[in-house]
């Protein structure tokens, strides 16, 4: 099932750079499903089935945001740097895990108390810069002796809970959500075209494994599975943002204002027409806010036509992101079937 698939990849702790833990269960998910699987130098994990000369690249990031320890007051207080967009509202009073050299640690995120902040400070509110993190530790040497070094990294402890309507929550649906689908698609597809499935590392941080791989590969053309951000929640206008959860996957025409990925139109053509053919929901978006892995992988080898099928998530980059988990689904499903053509390009 998606929904348990899922569960254990957002439980799964994968920081920018140290992304094994979900690497791991991704390899073990579809090792009986490919002809050849391996990691390449940068660490992304490439498997393969083979078909014709046609070869395609789905790519989906394994890595979420998180902090990284830069280093340890003589009080055993830590202070660190975020890896990843973090808005800093959403860090503050939060649980996290230290991935120490003998093990996770606990630990919580601390600043100056509200109730002796000044008005100025409350209406500025908590910097990143002001924070430390508390392991319960009086000293240097007695943090350190739990295995906490200056590099360490730290994600935030949180766990997958269900919520109404088949929704559930969650930290790192972004991209998990994407490695879900992606997953599933490669245990049920069946392609005449040479697939080549890439979980790919640091996307949070530049977009670095997607575009290390696709220059490798050098694929015909390309899909990144993602999340994007609907518009049907308090807060945000739907008439900006018109994504709504539960209402199927959401393809790519335009993301960033065109300064990211401006789609390949025989891409976009392609899953739309799979889509209608197969009575599969979806969604178009053309977005002024982030990006993909696409956007590095269409700009090398001289242009690979791309395009991203993403997932709606509500509250990315907070430790309490919401999805419908049958927008998943839907999008396993327009990939499998997509993937028995190729796109005409």
């Amino acid at each position: 099932m998606v929904k348990e698939l899922l569960t254990r990849l957002s439980n799964a702790h994968g920081l920018s750079g140290s992304e094994g833990s979900v690497i791991a269960i991704v390899r073990k998910e579809i090792r009986k499903h490919v002809d050849e699987i391996h990691e390449d130098r940068m660490g992304n994990l490439i498997a393969i089935k083979k078909g014709n000369n046609f070869k395609i690249m789905l790519a989906a990031h394994t890595d979420e945001i998180g902090l990284m320890v830069k280093s340890i007051e003589e009080k055993g207080f830590i202070r660190f740097v975020t890896l990843g967009g973090w808005y800093a509202p959403t860090l503050y009073s939060q649980r996290v895990i230290l991935h120490g050299t003998k093990g996770e640690v606990a630990g919580v995120l601390g600043g100056k108390p509200p109730h002796k902040m000044d008005e100025e400070e409350r209406k500025k509110g908590v910097k990143v810069d002001d924070m430390f993190i508390d392991v319960g530790a009086c000293s240097r040497d007695e943090a350190e002796s739990m295995g906490i070094e200056v590099g360490t990294p730290i994600t935030v402890d949180r766990e997958v809970a269900g919520l109404a309507n088949g929704r559930i929550t969650g930290k790192a649906f972004d991209n998990r959500a994407g490695v879900a689908l992606l997953v599933k698609t490669i245990q049920e597809v069946k392609s005449p075209s040479t697939l080549y499935a890439v979980f790919t590392v640091q996307e949070e941080v530049g977009l670095k494994g997607a575009k290390t791989s696709a220059y490798t590969l050098s694929p015909d053309c390309a899909i990144a599975t993602d999340v994007t951000i609907p518009g049907d929640h308090p807060g945000i206008d739907l008439n900006d943002v018109p994504v709504e959860m539960g209402k199927g996957p959401v393809i790519t025409i335009v993301d960033s204002s065109g300064r990211g990925l401006i789609a390949s139109r025989a891409m976009v053509k392609w899953l739309r027409d799979t889509a209608s053919r197969n009575d599969i929901p979806i969604q178009l978006e053309v977005g002024s806010g982030g990006t993909t892995d696409a956007t590095a992988i269409h700009l090398e080898r001289g242009g690979i036509p791309s395009t991203t099928l993403s997932i709606p998530a509500r509250y990315i980059h907070s430790p309490v992101e919401v999805l419908d988990v049958h927008d998943i689904e839907e999008g396993v499903r327009l990939l499998v079937e997509a993937l028995k053509t190729k796109p005409k390009l």
